[in-house]
């Protein structure tokens, strides 16, 4: 029933609360049981309103549809007259944010901020610029005998103290109307009086107050009463006891920092941002045993990773070297039509006038040609299975070969056919032992041949370690060993500023026109090369692979543990909903810490494999470690891309908690 003196003193004031016909039915037992039943009230501006009842009377459930935080059933509930069942979540957010202030039994202040932060947090929400939200804050506590304790955490306060925090927090942005569940219930008879003078003034100065209690102590307090039981209202009387300083909005209202406009700046959003990063960080560190071993997973996963990827550019470069030192930019002609062709020996149109016309082309750099076949080695009693090559004086720059002892042949040695050669360390080795070969005859075949150098010792993953070579003129071999007059194959060096598939080109199109036919192919050090980083590209990629399965699994333990937090911090989540933060900004501090995690843990992944590679470089020779920017920047990438992926499922939830059963969890 409706008090008619609160019916005659608005008559022409519009309400700035409205509730007609609401209900509230919960699920409960597999059938539906209803707590409000059809309640029907309209609050105005500058009244001071008590809800009284029992225990399980309705009231709180009442109290959280009118402060946005639950939603009726059935009915409609108009807030300054609008509708709130047309509203969204984040619109319903900003009227608990703009509008209304609330103020718990338990006080809800969050134990990681100081006072002056916690009054804070609905103007970061507001997209309030720090240092006038700082400013408020600490006017706000000041004003409210806290000023001596702005940097106090909640912990270090008392209940009352703790309950006047939660008094600013709802002025904070300006509190048109302040919603106050119980707000003396866990509060000594002292406390509770100052927390109530408080109340009483800030009515005075036209701030909507509307307690919910079951003491009717403080329902004495309020200018009006409204008795509910059993989910209906009893009662709705004035009450003509209280006192009537200030009431019905005559007094006028603290200044607020917001104009019911959200805030949607750059700086409003950088705010929310550090807000929510600030939060997570917190967070983490609250936490460090258990953030330790989620990012070892991650960690893991990055290393693995990162020390495949440098392995394998490791091995390929080291293949590189090799191939380089055989020949650096090298072109070898080949008669026949491939590699393998059971015709290319029959094919003997690769003459000497093609080595000089190749040697004029400006593309070569130098050229050597090659006549070799398997023959007999003898010095003394000692006989050896070796290859004799005929080569040009070229040969040696072609392929950067130098002597330990003795010299190279020249270019007059080539054209008076003279009988010498130059012997590699191997054939030194088995034909002289440790006497110096130099100036030495060996028997090549049924020729006698004059050592007049040895060549310096070169590893190669392409000549075979026991090989036994002899190289000689490419005249003397063709005259005097061979006995032919054509040439096995030409090698040509590139010159420097050519470019290698250009010199193909045209060394086909010289070498087609001179035969009249392509009866040779072309092989050169590029493209063996490219086939090699290839064949390493597919194999890094199929261990690299492999290793991201590991950083899978420690974005799954990231998820788990993400999930265990939104658990854990329930509560915290429903306080931050209740002062007016958004979906969007309760999932981007679980979203900003769930990449920080990896984040984190990918750089110790990272910083751990540059320590663990000098380690293992510095204890052998044999593995080499080629650390990539692009490989490093990857896997940094990849482990935030692990933290967005499986930290939005934990942070949706987190963001879709409903209020008041986030709230009312401990």
């Amino acid at each position: 029933m409706a008090g008619s003196g609160q019916k005659l003193q608005h008559t022409e004031a519009k309400p700035l609360v409205e509730l007609e016909g609401v209900r509230r039915s919960y699920l409960q037992g597999g059938g539906e049981l209803e707590v409000l039943h059809g309640i029907s009230l309209k609050i105005y501006p500058g009244e001071m309103v008590a809800i009284i009842g029992p225990s399980g009377s309705g009231k709180s459930t009442l109290m959280n549809i009118i402060g946005c935080l639950d939603t009726p059933t059935a009915g409609s509930y108009k807030v300054n007259g609008t509708d709130t069942a047309k509203l969204g979540p984040d619109e319903l957010a900003a009227l608990r944010r703009d509008f209304f202030g609330f103020i718990f039994q338990r006080y809800h202040l969050l134990g990681h901020l100081s006072a002056a932060e916690n009054v804070e947090v609905p103007a970061i929400y507001a997209g309030v610029r720090p240092k006038k939200r700082a400013e408020r804050s600490a006017l706000l506590l000041e004003k409210l005998g806290l000023g001596q304790r702005l940097s106090y955490k909640p912990a270090q306060l008392s209940g009352g103290q703790q309950q006047r925090v939660s008094i600013a927090r709802a002025l904070m942005n300006g509190g048109q109307i302040i919603l106050a569940d119980e707000p003396t219930g866990a509060l000594d008879t002292k406390s509770g009086a100052e927390v109530m003078k408080i109340l009483t003034e800030l009515n005075a100065q036209g701030h909507t107050i509307i307690l919910v209690t079951h003491d009717p102590k403080i329902a004495a307090s309020a200018r009006r009463i409204i008795s509910i039981e059993d989910g209906a209202i009893k009662s709705d009387e004035p009450n003509l006891q209280a006192e009537e300083a200030g009431a019905d909005g005559s007094g006028h209202l603290s200044h607020s920092l917001i104009k019911n406009v959200w805030a949607k700046s750059f700086r409003a959003f950088y705010d929310r941002f550090k807000e929510a990063f600030i939060m997570a960080w917190r967070a983490m560190l609250a936490n460090r045993m258990r953030t330790l071993l989620t990012m070892l997973g991650i960690i893991i996963g990055i290393m693995a990773v990162v020390s495949v990827v440098a392995l394998a550019r490791g091995a390929s470069e080291q293949i590189m070297a090799n191939i380089s030192s055989l020949g650096t930019n090298t072109i070898t002609v080949y008669p026949g039509e491939r590699m393998g062709d059971v015709r290319s020996g029959r094919v003997r149109t690769l003459t000497e006038r093609d080595l000089h016309a190749l040697s004029g082309q400006p593309f070569a750099d130098s050229v050597s040609p090659s006549v070799q076949a398997s023959v007999l080695l003898r010095r003394a009693n000692l006989e050896y299975n070796g290859t004799a090559q005929g080569v040009s004086a070229d040969m040696f720059r072609v392929y950067g070969y130098q002597v330990s002892s003795g010299r190279l042949f020249t270019v007059q040695d080539v054209e008076r056919n003279a009988q010498i050669c130059i012997i590699d360390h191997n054939s030194a080795e088995n034909l002289f032992g440790s006497t110096d070969p130099v100036g030495k005859t060996i028997l090549v075949n049924s020729v006698p041949l004059a050592v007049v150098g040895v060549l310096e010792e070169k590893d190669s993953p392409f000549v075979r370690p026991d090989s036994l070579n002899v190289y000689l003129p490419y005249t003397a071999a063709m005259t005097r060993l061979f006995k032919q007059n054509y040439l096995s194959s030409i090698v040509v060096r590139v010159a420097d500023g050519f470019s290698t598939p250009v010199a193909e080109r045209a060394m086909v199109r010289l070498l087609t026109s001179r035969h009249g036919r392509q009866d040779f192919f072309i092989q050169s050090s590029d493209t063996i090369m490219k086939s090699i980083s290839s064949a390493t590209l597919t194999f890094t990629l199929l261990i690299s692979a492999i290793a991201v399965i590991s950083l899978v699994v420690g974005g799954i333990g990231v998820m788990n543990i993400m999930l265990v937090s939104v658990t854990e911090r329930t509560r915290e989540i429903g306080i931050r909903m209740a002062v007016g933060a958004r979906q969007g900004d309760i999932m981007a501090q679980f979203l900003i810490e769930a990449v920080m995690v990896c984040l984190i843990g990918g750089f110790a992944g990272v910083a751990l494999t540059f320590a663990l590679g000098s380690v293992v470089q510095s204890l052998t020779s044999s593995i080499t470690l080629s650390f990539s920017a692009v490989s490093v920047l990857a896997a940094v990438l990849t482990s935030s891309a692990i933290g967005i992926v499986f930290g939005f499922m934990p942070a949706r939830s987190a963001s879709r908690l409903n209020p008041i059963e986030a709230l009312a969890r401990e």
